[in-house]
């Protein structure tokens, strides 16, 4: 495995990217326990507050950005290998897996969350299969994506509605769909 040799001027600018990138996790970790410490801390279900994931986001964020702030001032990251896969990103993909999800978000109250994550599957499928270069599938493979889509989102449906008692957008009133 061989490492790319890079020199001094490529490499100070990208340690100072670097520095910038563990400086500002560090920021946002700060940021984020600000807001903590303005959350109740009193204890609910088995001794847990409603501030303790904040507080454990804050401090994971915290963490690795002074890891990374120790990793730019010890030499960065300039002997890593280069990243695998394209140059550039692929837009046509995001633009479906974005549309997917933002379809899911406007339809899951009108047609419930069984069927708008089905839908924003089959978006999602699309972009990754245009980002590979394959073909979409047509009118069959969709439809196969749909159902795959169906088959994946109705057990999570039925377990976080049945089993957990959690409420989600359904399209019946049964909580079967």
């Amino acid at each position: 495995m061989a490492t790319p040799h890079v020199t001094p001027t490529v490499a100070a600018p990208r340690r100072l990217h670097q520095t910038l990138i563990g400086a500002g996790a560090v920021v946002l970790g700060l940021f984020y326990a600000w807001g903590a410490a303005g959350i109740p801390a009193e204890a609910g279900y088995a001794g847990v507050g409603p501030n303790f994931l904040p507080w454990l986001v804050s401090v994971a964020l915290m963490a690795c950005g002074a890891l990374l702030l120790w990793q730019a001032a010890g030499g960065g990251w300039h002997n890593d290998e280069a990243p695998s896969g394209a140059e550039r990103g692929d837009w046509d993909a995001l633009a479906w897996i974005s549309a997917g999800v933002l379809l899911n978000a406007a339809a899951i109250e009108r047609i419930g969350f069984v069927l708008s994550c089905a839908l924003c599957f089959v978006f999602a499928v699309r972009g990754l299969r245009r980002s590979e270069g394959k073909s979409a599938g047509g009118l069959r493979g969709t439809a196969r994506d749909f159902a795959v889509g169906v088959l994946i989102a109705a057990p999570a449906y039925w377990l976080f509605t049945k089993l957990l008692a959690i409420n989600l957008p359904g399209l019946t009133g049964t909580g079967w769909l």
